[in-house]
């Protein structure tokens, strides 16, 4: 196989723009291991040494990959992850990952981690999310939507110490924005207030995997399974990220331990946990037998309370922002979605109003916020909709949509439904291609860039894409 000199130089520049966008951090974890193995006929090959990496990457970086990957090489249709063998650390480690623990051979004694290496790795175990000092329970808007998950987490945060264990595992479901990292922020520091003899860990699924990861490199386990020992209260974030076998069998055991000696854990995610297909079985039963509850969207009034608070605050930092109440009211029943794109609505409109030097207005505020929803919540939006609305329109049947044929009166219709679920819901390039039938990510991924592409030129499909995503709203 042959790479080009100035391929390898621009796929440098690719490790260069991924290290920047993503952090040391995030790009030492997952791809600092990655290599260019081929890049041509529209398609670039990588590889990595671990299966784990490859599925990681594959479920939450591959579009981000893309993007930054054709900015440098140039425009291509689909990204492959490979898993190369080669001897050595790593792997020994995707033999770990993968479950196998063959004993080494004696040309290759199994290494003993320094006492630095075990504190290092039982430090990198601890760290978790810095926790924002303005996300406690004082500043989140209690309404309909969250009033239940509120109270279940401020029941849980002034627990005394001793007392029985009222909600465990306490499952906080919702969609991203919400209002999850918030909660858990907020019992981080009401626990840390009330009882700082507690010790409270906070943790993102992929913080516990990068950890994990981190832990096997140092060939050193047992310090990452120790360190969960003599927590107090466990709390983790965005878990429907949590991947591979070897990984869910890992947290299953620190959980597993945690609720047995009745100490307290708090999980949240985008989805309740009959809904997570990568956990096994017994781990969602499990999360199940605890108390779960959902946030829905803000209601009218929360929405107010939101902006005003919102408002209050941008005030405080420069009091030349003035916007009106009856635009506050206008955008609190244009946006029908979450706290985050509240704030982002009146980011715009403050922004446009410095910018030009202008006065707010309800003309204004239309013409700023024309492109924002004012349909029903789109994360309720399902893929089984969408397969219903688009089989009817084409009169194509769901069978033919979810079968291998490839006659364009099938196709056209396959990739529409593909777009429509990647920009219509929340579910992930993976996650659109098995309920399609079985696909790969990178299918969906040609399918959501192809539809793009042609709607920019083509007036009628355009409009007709346009059509079914009214439709599809309205349900």
């Amino acid at each position: 196989m042959t790479v080009l000199t100035d391929v390898k130089t621009r796929w440098d520049r690719v490790a260069l723009r991924l290290r920047a966008e993503l952090g040391e951090d995030l790009y030492t974890s997952w791809f600092a291991r990655m290599e260019l193995e081929e890049f041509e006929q529209g398609r670039l090959i990588v590889s990595v040494p671990t299966r784990f990496l490859k599925s990681w990457i594959e479920t939450h970086y591959v579009s981000k990959l893309h993007k930054i990957s054709e900015a440098e090489l140039g425009q291509f249709d689909t990204i492959h992850v490979r898993v190369r063998m080669r001897a050595g650390v790593a792997q020994r480690a995707a033999s770990d990952e993968n479950g196998s623990h063959a004993p080494h051979s004696a040309a290759a004694p199994h290494p003993q981690p320094s006492v630095v290496a075990q504190a290092q790795a039982v430090a990198a175990a601890e760290r978790g999310p810095q926790l924002d000092p303005n996300q406690t329970f004082e500043t989140f808007m209690v309404g309909s939507s969250n009033q239940l998950a509120h109270a279940a987490m401020c029941r849980v945060a002034d627990a005394a110490p001793g007392a029985a264990v009222t909600f465990n595992p306490l499952f906080v479901h919702a969609g991203s924005g919400l209002g999850k990292t918030h909660l858990l922020s907020a019992v981080a520091h009401r626990v840390k207030e009330k009882r700082p003899d507690r010790r409270v860990m906070v943790l993102t699924a992929e913080r516990f995997m990068i950890n994990f990861v981190m832990a096997l490199r140092q060939r050193d386990t047992l310090a990452f399974k120790d360190q969960f020992a003599a927590v107090d209260v466990l709390l983790i974030d965005d878990f429907q990220f949590l991947q591979g076998k070897t990984m869910q069998q890992e947290f299953c055991n620190a959980f597993n331990g945690l609720v047995d000696s009745r100490r307290q854990v708090i999980v949240a995610a985008d989805v309740p946990p009959s809904q997570l297909d990568s956990i096994d079985q017994r781990m969602r039963s499990r999360l199940m037998g605890g108390l779960v509850v959902d946030i829905e969207m803000p209601d009218l009034e929360t929405r107010r309370r939101i902006l005003q608070s919102r408002y209050e605050t941008m005030q405080k930092r420069d009091p030349s922002i003035l916007i009106p109440d009856e635009v506050l009211e206008f955008i609190a029943n244009r946006v029908t979605g979450t706290g985050r794109e509240l704030e982002g609505a009146l980011n715009r409109i403050t922004a446009y109003q410095q910018f030009n030097n202008a006065a707010v207005t309800l003309d204004l505020a239309s013409l700023v916020l024309r492109d924002m929803q004012s349909s029903p919540d789109g994360s309720r939006i399902k893929i089984d909709d969408i397969l219903k609305i688009v089989g009817r329109h084409f009169n194509v049947g769901r069978t033919d949509l979810l079968s291998p044929r490839r006659a364009r009166s099938v196709v056209v219709p396959r990739q529409i439904g593909m777009y429509l679920a990647k920009k219509m819901t929340a579910r992930s390039l993976p996650e659109i291609g098995r309920r399609f039938g079985g696909r790969d990510h990178s299918t969906v991924l040609h399918a959501v860039r192809k539809i793009e592409d042609q709607i920019k030129t083509d007036d009628k499909l355009a409009r007709e894409v346009a059509l079914l995503i009214r439709l599809v709203e309205q349900g």
